[in-house]
């Protein structure tokens, strides 16, 4: 085999992993995108329920105006938010709303017994369910991806063709703390 032969088979090796180092990480932009879908469905699902949700708190609304205000507010801005920045800024504001909501439940023996709210829940907690499980999803495949473009010879590519490094999906801290605290109900 000739010189020749040997450096166009080099070149083309080259440029085929080149092709395929590209064709991956198009792949998993595709997959981040198709997974933020996934939650802006379960989002959209959530908020249509919160509707339901307060007028079956709303006889409790002298008490607790203000959180049904917190969750009516999350809601609009999860509905009027673009990025997917905003959409998970506004959905962590909407789990920490919804969770004093339910905690309202344990203060409130009718509210807890009330079938409209107990489905109501039911239904928000398989919902939650599924926004953990594609965020889990999400947040897997932005790894993967952002690790690959960090990656010789894969940030070559990256750097080329302008694949920039995407944001997980995640509870903010200081919101992930309130959540968990049940508020203080006075009468």
């Amino acid at each position: 085999m000739s010189s020749g032969t040997i450096l166009l088979i080099l070149i083309i090796g080259a440029v085929l992993y080149l092709v395929a180092i590209y064709n991956k990480l198009v792949s998993l932009r595709a997959g981040i995108d198709a997974a933020w879908s996934d939650i802006d469905v379960q989002l959209k699902r959530r908020y249509n329920l919160i509707p339901a949700l307060v007028e079956a708190v709303k006889g409790y609304k002298e008490y607790e105006g203000e959180t049904l205000e917190r969750v009516v507010s999350a809601r609009q801005k999860g509905l009027s938010a673009q990025t997917p920045e905003e959409k998970a800024q506004a959905a962590n504001m909407l789990t920490q709303a919804l969770g004093r909501i339910f905690a309202l439940a344990e203060a409130y023996p009718d509210l807890k017994a009330n079938v409209n709210f107990l489905k109501l829940q039911e239904e928000l907690s398989a919902i939650e369910e599924s926004i953990q499980n594609a965020r889990r999803y999400l947040n897997a495949i932005v790894r993967d991806y952002n690790a690959k473009i960090d990656s010789f010879p894969d940030l070559i590519v990256a750097q080329k063709f302008n694949f920039t490094k995407r944001d997980y999906f995640e509870l903010e801290e200081s919101e992930s703390e309130a959540v968990k605290k049940m508020p203080e109900v006075k009468f």
